[in-house]
């Protein structure tokens, strides 16, 4: 959730750290800070609130030095003050910037405490300050004084650390955590997202767990594992470009992402299809084997990518017959899963990071699956290193915090694997499906294209504080995630649920007050959805329906209905989600709230 920045470098790092600090804004977080070195002083600023605030400071007084950290917190352990802002210092000896959680801090800190140390946080983070500067004090270098410390921390963290006796200095750590080192020319980088170092690099070392990492000047980097031996880690090129950061035309990023998903389902589909059929070995050179075993699915996932797996579950029950179990991974973590014979585990993460799912799929290996399946936007995650195949969406980079574009392409590849499991199960390559495959960019093009239409249809929500989602078949989990994208970035109360419970319970809240959004695909269900319909006008509430072109759902008082193209009934989930992220972008912005940054939400979920 949290974001660092830090910097070896051959001029002065103000600018490197607080451009980073600007590029990973889209995270979330509620306070920022930088200690920059210079000679033996250790100078800091900290601001709450946004990285305006710090650079504010900055300019009325800057920092000058080569080496340095930063951070943009979401506050965990104490409110969002300037006191628990990071870095944190040390006797002014350290400082120290960590993303994460130190689930054994207290009695740390009560340790500390006997000792003579006064802390001047509520935060878990400045207990690795004082245990820092107390191995400092005893004759240790930060790199040993680092690699001590951290054996004595409990839970999940990235670290961040400089000392005042070491210039020139900054070491990682990565536990839980992600944490990547920037290759530049004379200069080396450290940050929790590739995304914060593009303008001064786009050359990446992905860090394992357990690694220790120290940047010195002239560019010099080594790591060393978790047993203390140096280690080679391959060093990435990014492929994206840095344009991916930009906003471009658009006013938020959030609906550039809308925008940019028929280009991001053209590139998860390319090279995955040939001939009528899906290219099984594109998912890796054990898939065919893997999913020839496979004769259940776990899917595990968090948030939206959830939702992705409960249409994934409809697809591939109907189309590949394999049985399917969607679980939510906080909760599937603490349970005792009972794991039937020949099950494949499959986990969804835009970032590969959720710190939930990545400690699903390792608690499902002591389990008895055959095997993993992570699909992912990044290829360096480390929940793409973990898992014995994947499948990467190739969304690019995604800002706004409301998941769009990952989505989409989410279920793109589930679509891809749905097609794989059943081509290797059954030999059916479901050629027609894979035909409309090819047309799917094109028809979401058609649907971005009503933004206008459904501009005007979010001003009904300006005022309204509740609204009900419905949708039946595929289409409910469709509906929870057009409920959570309007509750996320407008704060209106949303709930989802299948059209055919109605009647058990949710139609007591339906009055005029009560707007009720409905997704009508042209399937076999259009008739009983329509029914469902009639039950919410007949007492008083205000439909707004995204209708087939062929469905026979007329505009009247108390009912608004907007057209979509016909599309196939396997691929209308897909399709029917973008009206419902555009109507939720409108009404946020009608409301006038942080479009990309709502409040309280951080875009990676890296602790629990």
């Amino acid at each position: 959730m949290c974001g660092i920045v830090a910097a070896v470098a051959q001029r002065n790092v103000q600018e490197i750290l607080l451009e980073g600090l600007k590029r990973l804004e889209y995270r979330g977080y509620d306070s920022a800070g930088m200690t920059v070195q210079d000679g033996s002083v250790l100078s800091r600023h900290r601001a709450v609130g946004k990285v305006g605030a710090l650079a504010a400071k900055l300019a009325a007084a800057p920092l000058p030095g080569t080496t340095g950290i930063a951070h943009t917190r979401w506050a965990t352990h104490g409110k969002p003050t300037e006191a628990n802002a990071h870095p944190h210092h040390g006797a002014e000896r350290v400082a120290v910037v960590h993303n994460g959680i130190i689930e054994n801090y207290e009695p740390i800190k009560q340790r500390l405490e006997s000792d003579g140390v006064t802390f001047n946080s509520q935060t878990d983070t400045e207990v690795i300050a004082h245990l820092l500067d107390e191995r400092l004090s005893k004759g240790e270098d930060l790199f040993e004084a680092t690699r001590t410390i951290v054996t004595q921390l409990g839970g999940a963290y990235a670290l961040g650390v400089m000392s005042a006796s070491e210039p020139g200095v900054v070491v990682g750590a990565r536990q839980g955590s992600p944490l990547v080192v920037g290759v530049g020319i004379d200069e080396a980088f450290l940050a929790s997202d590739p995304m914060a170092l593009l303008p001064v690099t786009d050359r990446f070392i992905y860090l394992e767990e357990g690694d220790l990492v120290v940047l010195r000047e002239k560019g010099a980097i080594s790591v060393v594992d978790r047993a203390g031996q140096p280690v080679e880690r391959t060093v990435h090129t990014f492929e994206h470009g840095d344009g991916a950061a930009s906003k471009g035309e658009y006013r938020h990023y959030m609906l550039k992402e809308i925008f940019e998903q028929p280009e991001v389902i053209e590139a998860v589909l390319e090279g995955r299809l040939s001939a009528g059929s899906v290219l099984v070995e594109s998912f890796g050179p054990d898939a065919q084997a893997l999913f020839q075993r496979a004769r259940q699915i776990h899917v595990i996932a968090c948030g939206t990518s959830f939702h992705a797996g409960l249409v994934a579950r409809y697809w591939l029950e109907r189309y590949a017959g394999v049985p399917v179990q969607v679980e939510v991974a906080s909760e599937y973590r603490y349970r005792h899963p009972v794991v039937p014979e020949g099950t494949l585990f499959v986990a969804l993460s835009q970032s590969g990071e959720t710190a939930d799912t990545l400690a699903a799929l390792r608690f499902a290996k002591t389990l008895g699956y055959i095997g993993s399946l992570a699909i992912c936007n990044v290829p360096g995650s480390s929940l793409v290193r973990e898992s014995d195949v994947a499948l990467m969406t190739r969304a690019g980079p995604e800002i706004g915090v409301a998941s769009t574009k990952a989505f989409t392409t989410q279920l793109v590849a589930l679509m891809l694997l749905t097609l794989a499991v059943a081509k290797v199960q059954r030999g059916d390559d479901h050629r027609d499906i894979v035909e409309v495959l090819g047309t799917l960019p094109g028809l979401c093009r058609q649907v971005l294209a009503l933004n206008g239409q459904i501009e005007a249809l979010s001003q009904a929500f300006a005022e309204k504080q509740h609204a009900l989602f419905l949708g039946r078949g595929a289409h409910y989990p469709v509906a929870l995630e057009g409920a959570l994208k309007l509750k996320e970035i407008s704060y209106i109360h949303a709930e989802a649920y299948p059209a055919g419970e109605l009647k058990h319970g949710p139609l007591a809240l339906v009055d005029s007050e009560m707007p009720v959004i409905s997704v009508a695909p042209n399937d076999d269900l259009l008739e009983k959805l329509k029914s469902n319909l009639q039950e919410v006008r007949a007492r008083g509430g205000q439909l707004f329906v995204f209708a087939d072109e062929n469905v026979d759902i007329t505009g009247q008082e108390g009912i608004q209905v907007l057209t979509l193209p016909y599309v196939h009934e396997a691929l209308a989930p897909l399709l029917y989600t973008l009206p419902l992220q555009l109507l939720s972008y409108h009404v946020a912005v009608l409301k006038g709230t942080d479009v990309d940054q709502p409040r309280n939400l951080a875009k990676s979920v890296t602790v629990e």
